[in-house]
């Protein structure tokens, strides 16, 4: 038995189960912040700055503003369809070992996330000075996303046991991953606006935000490749288990020999060479017997591994805003608070893992997942009374949030978003709007991973409306997130190798709704 082969298979316990990890979230938010949507509308689609301009979208985006719309009854109904991909290009010196990968250390993994109905609907009610205002909408994740494939730290961790097993015979490695994350989080807004003054206006409400997500991943048909052809791992485990098993038969032969000479002598008095021996083929002993319990816990992943974990929770957050016009000019901001959210699992994770992250998806355990506070801040200009002008400014209060195992202090900084926009009236009945909007998230390598990420991006909407009647309007709009690449350099748990990560994503989503006074 070498000591080598021992020390293989303490280690790839702590690997198999680190490719649990599959279990991490997968959030699909169309625009906003890391856990927020704020594309809660088709008129934000065409123009992202809407922060203070004034309009039945308001009742997300300016509240307050929602005040000065004429009295009665104001509703909008909103469909989104978005489509977004994830990928992931992973560099790692064990790819080269796998059967299909031709000897090369680069991969990419991609995953595809589609949204076909993303539904959201404002309606107020004005009477005089009062607005009374209703908002629901998905205000985080969704969709799903889907990687056919599985992801770089899958396999990554079937390749590090692969190198590990070289000095065994062992040429290269194959399996088959995959994964797939659902998640929506569905706000319901209630609230009331109220004009001090002609010019002045204030909203206070609370949204009622329920989280729903399930998550996936499997990881089958792993196989060891050898001289002899390629060995199914449960095989290789029978082997091993076999070998262990010889080697501490043959360790508890030695001991009773080395005992039975060593009773020949007087007390304290046997020779040094004979004492060592008998020491150290314990000591050899003890470590087998340690790397067969070892073993033992690989046999949960002797036909792969296929997880389940579905999530739900409930939480509550006040809101304020407050608008000011004055001649031309319209100024407006809004805060929500942030939103405690515990999401409660029932999993096929029963038990407590070694790796804590995988504790994340332990059934019967509530994972934090706070919904961060927002601060808005925008203004418009009415530079004639045809076309209007907007800016504005998004603060997403991520560090003051609560995420599972703290991930929230692994970030760098704070969220931040700016935008900006333009509204021309061509006729009474047409009109056309466009923007942009710069989101900068505060990432670092030790908060990324491929299994959730976000990444820096600049975006722009632009699209119609048309008037149907006095009473309804229609819009429809386009919006397409541009991202950047993160580069992020790793040592994965239990390897000796670096992994090179360049992540980036696409994003896009096309709306069609319909604005009606009553």
């Amino acid at each position: 038995m070498q000591p080598y082969f021992l020390k293989v298979f303490k280690m790839n316990k702590l690997k198999l189960m680190n490719i649990a990890l599959a279990m991490m979230s997968l959030s699909t938010a169309q625009a906003g912040g890391i856990l927020t949507n704020t594309n809660q509308s088709i008129s934000f689609l065409r123009n992202p700055a809407r922060d203070a301009a004034i309009g039945i979208d308001g009742v997300y985006s300016n509240p307050a503003g929602v005040a000065f719309l004429n009295d009665g009854l104001h509703l909008s109904f909103n469909w989104q369809v978005a489509h977004q991909t994830r990928t992931i290009l992973t560099t790692n010196p064990h790819f080269a070992l796998g059967m299909r990968n031709e000897g090369r250390t680069t991969k990419e993994f991609e995953g595809v996330a589609n949204a076909p109905f993303i539904p959201s609907l404002q309606a107020a009610y004005n009477k005089d000075r009062w607005s009374l205002q209703f908002n629901f909408g998905v205000t985080g994740g969704g969709g799903k996303c889907e990687f056919k494939n599985g992801i770089g730290s899958f396999e990554s961790a079937v390749g590090a046991i692969a190198a590990r097993l070289q000095p065994l015979g062992a040429t290269g490695y194959d399996v088959e991953g995959y994964m797939r994350g659902k998640q929506y989080y569905f706000g319901f807004t209630l609230g009331a606006a109220y004009k001090l003054s002609d010019n002045l206006s204030v909203y206070g409400g609370a949204r009622v935000l329920y989280g729903s997500a399930s998550y996936k991943a499997r990881l089958n048909n792993i196989m060891v490749n050898t001289a002899a052809g390629a060995v199914p791992f449960g095989t290789f485990l029978d082997n091993a288990n076999t070998t262990i098993a010889g080697g501490i038969a043959q360790c508890n032969e030695g001991i009773a020999l080395l005992q039975g000479y060593i009773a020949q002598y007087p007390a304290t008095s046997a020779p040094a060479d004979l004492t060592a021996r008998l020491a150290g083929t314990e000591a050899q002993k003890a470590q087998l017997e340690e790397t067969q319990k070892s073993l033992l816990a690989l046999e949960t992943y002797r036909e792969g591994v296929n997880l389940m974990s579905d999530q739900s929770g409930v939480g509550i957050a006040p809101i304020v805003g407050i608008d000011y016009k004055v001649g031309a000019f319209n100024f407006a901001a809004k805060y929500e608070f942030k939103t405690r959210m515990r999401m409660k699992n029932s999993s096929t994770v029963k038990e407590a893992h070694q790796i804590e992250a995988v504790n994340k998806y332990r059934d019967g355990s509530s994972v934090s997942e706070d919904q961060p506070a927002l601060f808005t801040v925008g203004a418009q200009w009415e530079v004639c009374p045809t076309v209007r002008v907007n800016a504005g400014y998004h603060l997403f209060f991520d560090k003051d949030a609560h995420w599972y195992n703290h991930e929230e202090k692994k970030l760098d900084g704070n969220t931040w978003e700016i935008n900006g926009g333009a509204e021309w009236d061509i006729t009474d009945k047409l009109q056309v709007s466009g923007g942009l909007q710069k989101t900068n998230y505060g990432l670092s390598d030790e908060y990324m991973n491929d299994m959730s990420f976000v990444v820096s991006s600049y975006t722009f909407g632009f699209g119609l409306g048309y008037k149907v009647t006095d009473k309804v309007k229609v819009n429809v709009a386009y919006f397409q997130t541009n991202y950047d690449t993160y580069k992020q350099d790793v040592m994965p748990v239990a390897t000796n190798n670096t992994t090179h990560n360049d992540f980036t994503r696409t994003n896009k989503v096309f709306g069609v709704g319909v604005d009606i006074t009553l």
